[in-house]
């Protein structure tokens, strides 16, 4: 998704600034003596085109941004002036000339440095801001990146004439930047400001149909970012919003509509949403039926994708028509890697489906069309592996996952993220398994060399977030600890403290605390409770007060506070948890007993009756939802 949102900032970034002037100046006036983008040629009245509707987007129409007495001055005739001053002019001119003509980010730096010493910083905020934009397109390195949006933004916010479009885009530079760099916490408030601008006008307010499209990327990073960060509700409307933009810009029936159709609906698949998925995907397949050959690996590609949202939907004599057109186009075209991805989707649809047996043919099929010692075959084979287990077929699946391994040893330098990712997977095909040492001695593996990727800092997180619960398993508190903390230290500041694995993880971390307070008699710092307490408000926000992994946060909370002699919070939190249970009816009724006979114990506590039995320190550490990150 990256690649595709930067390569959609090129609509912006390649073009020069008579592209943009219309967002620059009403009356499309050039004052040769105005200090900001004064002498720059691009702002001639030659190159500008009224617009239709301006909406507020638009400077006033004062365009006199010094004293105008001051600028009166240009008018009179000034010889000692002019021949004192007119050397500096022609450099400025030369210097400007230089920079609109460089064509690649590398030119552009070098006139950039050219200008540095002639131009004064309000006059460089225009230029820093092209700058940007072109490294952006070019997919440069996102600190550089950023730097030069900062030193744009930093004069254009001080500048209340200009655009506000022009500053929504800077937001959406450095908002795509550090999504690139992983900070998504620091990316979603930079998009959050650009969204804020733009949202307050419809795709034909803007007065050029190519500055439009910047409605697209920024709803394009937005679902990136908020995917994420596990806001994947959110992430769709962006998407579906992107879709509605494009077909009033675009047309309906665009080339480009079917993909973002497309696009849409494989995220609601791998989701498991397939009756949100169906109509876009039927969309996307008549456009590419429309546009395409009856033939095409576009139309493959829907057909296959129906074809998994019918067997969600249970409409299986559809998903083998479907699934049949789409072979028979298959077999006229070389096999494409987006192809063998949407084959192991299928497989893995079929696994969350409960329908084993079909995803391990399935997965035996691609095996076939993937190079041998690939990141593609190796993702098969965690896949089967993942199959196999769930079919308790533990020797089969540990023989994939072996396979796997012995790809991923060779793949280390060249792919470490995503070999973390993969690691990361196959340790939890083993935990399942309850091998909790092997899984354990495979996380190692990422967090080696994932010491020397501090961009890579998600997933460093992630893989410290399952040691440590694989430690806390095999009953090493004093160890899991620390991987929870820095997992926990790590995940806030990339996803912000609210992110819902950051929940999981301080329940994990709380129940750690309260097993070791428990046994050496002692109140840890922090304590059980206040970590516990944090967990159930994210996750309540989360996933709502009456998901099992709410309820069964809650509960913690109430052992926590009956530890340290709360009681009547012990009480107060363990009746949301009753409350919690029994929405589940008959499923849950021992569970239930038992939460009634704790409250009976409780009550009693309070009134200083003697409890008949001690009180037991029963807490619950929760399986993190890894797949869904």
């Amino acid at each position: 998704m990256r690649k595709a949102s930067i390569s959609l900032l090129s609509h912006l970034s390649r073009y020069k600034l008579n592209s943009f002037a219309p967002l620059l100046c009403r009356n499309y006036v050039s004052s040769p003596s105005s200090p900001s983008f004064s002498s720059s040629p691009l702002i001639s009245p030659t190159h500008l085109k009224p617009c239709a509707k301006t909406h507020g987007l638009l400077l006033k129409s004062n365009q006199f941004r010094t004293n105008p007495v001051r600028n009166m001055d240009t008018l009179v005739e000034k010889p000692d002036q002019l021949s004192s001053g007119q050397g500096k002019i022609q450099k400025k001119s030369e210097l400007e000339k230089a920079f609109d003509s460089a064509m690649t980010s590398e030119e552009m730096l070098k006139a950039f440095k050219d200008m540095e010493s002639d131009f004064d910083e309000k006059e460089l905020g225009f230029y820093s801001w092209r700058v940007g934009a072109q490294l952006a397109e070019e997919d440069e390195d996102p600190e550089k990146i950023l730097s030069f949006a900062k030193r744009a933004l930093k004069v254009f916010e001080k500048d209340d004439q200009l655009s506000s479009s022009v500053i929504a885009h800077v937001y959406l530079i450095m908002g795509s930047a550090n999504c690139r760099l992983k900070r998504f916490a620091g990316s979603l408030g930079y998009l959050n400001r650009a969204y804020r601008i733009l949202d307050r006008f419809e795709p034909n307010d803007f007065c050029d149909e190519d500055f439009r499209r910047m409605i697209f990327p920024l709803q394009s990073v937005l679902a990136e970012v908020k995917v994420a960060i596990g806001r994947t509700g959110e992430a769709l409307e962006h998407l579906r919003k992107c879709v509605e933009f494009k077909e009033e810009v675009l047309g309906k029936d665009s080339r480009e509509v079917g993909l973002a159709n497309r696009d849409l609906a494989q995220l609601y698949v791998s989701y498991l949403e397939f009756k949100e998925a169906l109509p876009y995907c039927l969309k996307a397949l008549e456009i590419h039926k429309k546009h395409l050959d009856q033939n095409s690996v576009d139309v493959a590609y829907a057909r296959r994708l129906l074809g998994v949202i019918c067997t969600g939907l249970e409409e299986h004599e559809k998903a083998l028509e479907q699934n049949e057109l789409s072979r028979k186009i298959m077999n006229n075209w070389v096999q494409s890697s987006d192809l063998i991805h949407l084959e192991i989707l299928a497989a893995n649809v079929q696994i969350g489906l409960g329908n084993y047996e079909t995803a391990i043919n399935t997965l035996r099929g691609v095996v076939e069309m993937t190079d041998e010692d690939s990141m593609t075959r190796a993702s098969v084979f965690i896949s089967m592996g993942k199959a196999l287990s769930n079919q308790e077929k533990f020797a089969d699946s540990k023989r994939c996952l072996e396979i796997a391994c012995g790809i991923l040893d060779k793949k280390e330098t060249a792919s470490p993220v995503e070999v973390a990712e993969a690691y990361s997977k196959i340790s939890i095909q083993y935990e399942k398994m309850e091998e909790f040492e092997t899984a354990i001695s495979l996380l190692k593996r990422p967090v080696a060399f994932l010491q020397k990727l501090p961009q890579e800092q998600p997933t460093k997180g992630k893989v410290n977030a399952i040691i440590g619960l694989l430690l806390f398993w095999t009953d090493k508190m004093a160890e899991a600890i620390p991987h929870l903390e820095l997992a926990a230290s790590i995940l806030k500041k990339c996803y912000g403290p609210k992110h819902l694995m950051v929940g999981y993880i301080y329940n994990n971390l709380g129940v750690a605390y309260l097993v070791l307070e428990s046994r050496h008699g002692c109140i840890s710092c922090p304590s059980a409770a206040q970590t516990l307490a944090v967990a159930k408000d994210i996750m309540g926000e989360s996933l709502g007060s009456h998901h099992v992994d709410s309820i069964t946060a809650c509960q913690n909370l109430s052992t926590a506070y009956a530890f340290v002699g709360s009681y009547g919070l012990a009480i107060e939190f363990l009746q949301q948890v009753i409350d919690g249970m029994e929405s589940y009816g008959p499923s849950a009724e021992d569970d239930l007993r038992q939460a009634h006979r704790r409250l009976e114990q409780l009550k009693k506590k309070t009134c200083s009756e003697p409890l008949l039995d001690k009180f037991p320190v029963n807490v619950f550490p929760l399986r993190m939802p890894y797949d869904s990150y």
